[in-house]
């Protein structure tokens, strides 16, 4: 399931990530590495406000949409 879908409260596993080798370095320096828990906190008209790490980040949705999680 990607990233986007997941409802607001619910914690999941980051499974993979799609996207470029130059994304996928920058993603992974803000924590989103496999087998890491990211909790879905709120969202806006463009993206979703995470909590990774302890650290709150927003993500868009296209990004989003590009993360695996279980």
């Amino acid at each position: 399931m990607a990233l986007a879908m997941v409802q607001i409260g619910e914690t999941r596993t980051i499974t993979e990530l799609h996207v470029k080798d130059d994304m996928k370095r920058h993603l992974q320096d803000l924590g989103f590495t496999k087998g890491e828990s990211v909790q879905v906190v709120g969202e806006n008209p463009s993206g979703l406000i995470l909590i990774i790490k302890g650290a709150r980040i927003a993500l868009n949705r296209g990004l989003a949409n590009k993360i695996s999680v279980a």
